[in-house]
């Protein structure tokens, strides 16, 4: 799975998280924050998507707006 998205596809995952998934992305981030500690993007959003049955398009647009917003921290 690609795990980069192109920046108007990641921005209209992102707009949706809360409808599409019932839980806004500061939710997300706390839920990724106290998950398990995974080296690679890639292995924290298969990990999102299977635990909490989510898309892995959305999986995966959750896990990179978090490093995203991580960075600017």
């Amino acid at each position: 799975m690609a795990m980069n998205h192109s920046p108007e596809t990641q921005s209209k995952l992102i707009a949706r998280v809360k409808e599409v998934t019932g839980r806004d992305l500061r939710e997300w981030f706390k839920i990724i924050d106290n998950g398990p500690s995974f080296l690679r993007c890639e292995e924290r959003a298969n990990w999102l998507a299977e635990e909490y049955r989510i898309s892995r398009g959305y999986s995966a647009a959750i896990v990179r707006e978090h490093e995203r917003q991580r960075t600017w921290r």
